[in-house]
Order: C-alpha cells, then structure tokens, then sequence
C-alpha cells in the first residue's frame, strides 16, 4: 500500500507508455485519486493547481488507460503503465517530455500487426500474407533475409536501411504467426546476456 502520510497526502505518479516505455508525464495523487484511478482503469490525478480531482482527459478526451501499476520500493512514489488515447501534453506534445520516441515504435507496429491479423483486414498486405500460412511467411523471411545480405555488400545506405525495415517488418508477421512476441525474444536475449 502507499503511504499517503509519508508525503503530506500527496505521491508522484510517473505515467509511462505500455507498449513503448516512454515516459509521457508526471502528476500527483491523493488517496482519493488513486482509488478512483484503480477502480476505474482511467487515470486520475489530483490536480495542485486546480485543488481538485482531475481526470486526464476530462475535456480533451486523451484519457490514460491503465495497463499496470507499480510501487516503488519506499511505498511513495507510483508507476503507471498506460495506453495514451492520443497526445499527452496540453502543448500537444505526444509526451510532456517531448516528441514520441522512435525507441518503442517496434511494439507499436507489432500491435498494429496484430490488429490486422486479428481483425481480418481485408485489402491488408498483412493479413493476406498471414492468411497464405505460416510457409509463406516464413519465405518471405527467408527472401528479405537474402536480400538485407546482398545489399549489406554494396555501399547503398538507403537501400540497406530499406531491406533491414523490410525484415523486420516480415519477421514480426512471422512471430505473430507462431504466436509469439517481441518480448518472447527479448527474455531470451536477455537470458543469453547473464551467461
């Protein structure tokens, strides 16, 4: 639990992006505000300069929406993970920290992926290699493969930055056809990385 007495009823709330971990804002709750926020799944902060409860969103319609939420280990200061609905800032900035981070765009577009291919998306190149079946797209990972190869020979920075996109792009279809994700990869790497 948080110990709202500890900071004169008031905690730091860090409000990161789910999928890429960008942090967006910084705002404050009360006790109040942090239950509406976790009943809800809609954060809410109280507001210091308004002296009241004040949802993200209420008049701009960008609402945070709760992924997960996390304790520091001083039970003072709260993480949240959330899926912005649209910019974040009042400046129209996508975070109060600035532009959106190319850093996290791979979890984005693998969403993305996932929503075609999950919505059938008719007139979708996505879904209509994954509906060829994993063969396809496993060839097709093979093929851009082969291709990032040969131009990573030649000098044409460009075109080796197209192939490499293109792989990506084909491999993500492909974990999504095996029913994995990025992060799947990701724990092995990581688990390679402490041997």
């Amino acid at each position: 639990m948080i110990n709202f007495n500890k900071t004169n009823g008031l905690v730091p709330v860090i409000i990161q992006d789910a999928r890429t971990l960008q942090v967006l804002m910084l705002g404050y709750m009360n006790e109040e505000a942090w239950n509406k926020t976790r009943a809800e799944g809609i954060v809410t902060f109280f507001s210091r300069s308004k002296n009241r409860l004040w949802t993200k969103g209420e008049e701009s319609g960008n609402f945070l929406m709760v992924k997960s939420i996390d304790i520091d280990c001083d039970q003072d200061t709260v993480l949240i993970k959330a899926t912005p609905k649209n910019v974040v800032c009042h400046t129209g900035s996508f975070s109060c920290f600035g532009e959106k981070d190319s850093k996290g765009f791979l979890y984005e577009l693998e969403e993305k992926i996932g929503q075609r291919i999950d919505d059938k998306t008719e007139g979708s190149y996505t879904y209509s290699l994954y509906q060829r079946g994993i063969n396809k797209v496993a060839q097709k990972v093979g093929e851009e493969a082969v291709e990032l190869v040969i131009e990573a020979k030649d000098d044409n920075e460009k075109l080796f930055k197209d192939e490499a996109a293109d792989l990506m792009y084909h491999f993500l279809i492909l974990l999504k056809a095996k029913n994995f994700s990025l992060k799947d990869i990701e724990r092995v790497l990581l688990e390679r990385n402490g041997k």
